[in-house]
């Protein structure tokens, strides 16, 4: 494949101290003051990489036979197990990382929340002319070696005073204690490598092979960079990619088809197991329904035959849940 558009490590205080986060929203700066108190020192190397577009591979002949794991709930960021390099998958937007400021506690923003040092790569890959995610296509950009500084419980407790949880629209309306009673301090922090990567704009009415490919060589283009990152990174580690139902809230993807076209795409890049985290309780039904279409797509089949095999099926567009 190609290599990366763009390529930059910084040490952790220096890319910090020259692209400072500014979270706007009051309950954003709220979580980053627990998160980062004065004097917190950063540490570690930051390094960030900005790739093409990748073209799918024309037949399926040598694809990796990747692992689907099933995990509940939302990221949890374990440490990988020995011999792996793991990478969770952040559910950008084409501006990367561009709306971590404001109220809004989505997929994206509440992994930058998490990780505020991200908010600081965005000021340097906006320096560097490369703040897209997707620019007449696919641009994945991967982060490698940025602190996890806290962990924000969004899951509705009335022991907290969040009765409906904190996810999404309703981060912005909590009262500033419930989000400060809801962030966990991690100390020492954690590391994490995030692969962020667009989801297609949204459609109507059933799939079209335009819309499968789409996904498919967005999905791709993200995972083989990575997988290519990790050769350099982690000579020899299996790959380990976290995930969820990307594309299937604000932009409405149907949940067994995404499952399915991320699975593709893992095996085509050389993942070795994907973990798919369930979200809530319909999750599983919908990973169990992806398994099976996988089973049924024709074996060996090219890309093009494995694509219509898939448009055959109905998969249609939902709508939007609002965050």
């Amino acid at each position: 494949m190609k290599g990366p558009l763009f390529r930059a490590s910084w040490q952790a205080p220096a890319l910090v101290a020259a692209h400072p986060p500014r979270f706007v929203h009051p309950n954003k700066r709220v979580a980053f003051d627990v998160a980062c108190p004065p004097g917190a020192p950063h540490a570690g190397t930051v390094t960030v990489s900005r790739w093409p577009a990748a073209a799918l591979p024309t037949a399926a002949a040598g694809v990796a036979d990747t692992r689907l794991v099933e995990a509940p709930g939302f990221y949890t960021y374990d440490p990988p197990a020995p011999g792996t390099i793991a990478w969770h998958k952040n559910f950008a937007d084409p501006v990367v990382f561009g709306f971590y400021a404001g109220g809004l506690f989505a997929q994206d923003e509440m992994q930058i929340t998490e990780h505020p040092a991200l908010a600081s790569v965005r000021g340097a890959l906006v320096a560097a002319g490369h703040g897209y995610t997707a620019e007449a296509g696919p641009t994945p950009v991967l982060v490698a070696g940025v602190e996890r500084r806290c962990a924000v419980d969004t899951a509705p407790g009335l022991e907290r005073g969040s009765i409906q949880g904190l996810y999404g629209n309703r981060f912005a309306a909590a009262d500033p204690e419930v989000v400060r009673a809801a962030t966990l301090r991690l100390d020492p922090p954690t590391v994490s490598n995030i692969v962020a990567v667009a989801a297609p704009h949204p459609g109507s009415g059933r799939y079209s092979a335009a819309d499968i490919r789409a996904v498919l060589v967005t999905a791709y283009s993200g995972y083989v960079a990575m997988v290519a990152e990790s050769a350099a990174l982690a000579p020899g580690a299996a790959v380990v990619l976290h995930t969820g139902f990307w594309g299937c809230g604000a932009f409405g993807g149907d949940r067994v088809l995404m499952t399915t076209l991320q699975v593709l795409a893992a095996r085509w890049a050389g993942v070795h197991t994907l973990v798919m985290h369930l979200g809530d309780s319909a999750g599983r039904r919908a990973v169990v329904d992806a398994r099976a279409v996988l089973a049924a797509l024709p074996p060996n089949a090219d890309t093009d035959t494995t694509i219509a095999s898939l448009v055959a099926r109905g998969f249609a567009w939902g709508v939007s849940d609002g965050n």
